[in-house]
């Protein structure tokens, strides 16, 4: 996200610094351009239908950008340097100097959500289960509709597949697609021991505690890769079967974003507050 724009399911203060260009012309494989408001409801509710409890449940999360030049970038990533190295520093000292300002428990998992929560670099990438919530964050920024978007949609159910055996049994013992802090503490105690189950990276998805109503309002949850190394762009590309790319053109924003605001889909909604209400007030007020 560039500075100015409402950060994507995130509880920090605004402004806060966008993935950074991931390419000059990123094209993805499985790369849809949308032209029209139709289609992309279509797209974004693609393959909802559950047989077996014949109901419709979208297998997808979603993640919003408002250029579609945008990767999946960490914030820790973005820290350069040795950042692999550097973020067992950045959460022990997180716990150190946070401890007694924040109601996390001792496990290392609600520690890191906590973190990512509060704006600390870590390997953690924020998506919502809501397309619409996406939506709005890929055309948040007015000054920013020059630019194509992307709506990123994410299969979590079948990335389980791809676990090591172990976290498999433990999520699907829990009868989940998703990880909790509690669900995952007993499996794996560290970020360390998490990178050691196979050579191979893998992603998994955590659900954050409900630290405030933001998390709540956005239908939040976190992607995780088992090194800090890896890049979530790399592995979907390796695993073409688990995600799609919406690009929506600059064209398109505009009758988006006028339409979420009629369906409430609104800084006022997702970040509780003044500081919510009065950028969808700025936004809103804006003339083209």
């Amino acid at each position: 996200m560039n500075p100015g724009t409402t950060p994507p399911y995130s509880s920090v203060q605004m402004p806060m610094d966008q993935d950074v260009l991931y390419s000059a012309n990123l094209e993805m494989p499985n790369d849809l351009r949308v032209e029209s408001w139709e289609e992309l409801q279509r797209e974004l509710f693609r393959d909802s239908w559950d047989d077996t409890i014949n109901r419709y449940r979208s297998p997808y999360v979603f993640r919003g950008l408002w250029n579609r030049n945008y990767g999946l970038k960490t914030s820790l990533m973005r820290i350069g340097g040795d950042f692999p190295k550097l973020e067992s520093h950045l959460l022990r000292n997180f716990r150190k100097y946070a401890r007694g300002t924040t109601e996390a428990s001792d496990s290392i998992w609600n520690w890191l959500a906590v973190a990512q929560h509060h704006g600390l670099p870590t390997r953690l990438l924020d998506w919502t289960y809501s397309p619409y919530v996406a939506l709005h964050f890929a055309t948040a920024d007015l000054t920013n509709f020059h630019a194509d978007g992307v709506i990123w949609c994410v299969n979590y159910v079948k990335s389980t597949d791809y676990l090591p055996p172990s976290l498999q049994r433990a999520i699907r013992d829990e009868g989940s697609n998703v990880f909790t802090p509690e669900v995952l503490e007993p499996v794996v105690g560290s970020l360390k021991s998490l990178g050691e189950f196979q050579e191979k990276p893998f992603v998994m998805f955590l659900e954050p505690p409900s630290l405030d109503e933001r998390i709540v309002h956005q239908y939040a949850l976190f992607s995780m890769m088992s090194t800090p190394d890896a890049m979530l762009c790399q592995w979907l590309t390796d695993h073409p079967d688990l995600y799609f790319r919406l690009i929506i053109p600059s064209k398109l924003k505009w009758e988006i974003r006028d339409k979420l605001d009629q369906a409430n889909i609104t800084e006022r909604v997702l970040f509780p507050g003044p500081t919510g209400i009065s950028a969808w007030l700025r936004r809103h007020y804006t003339t083209t």
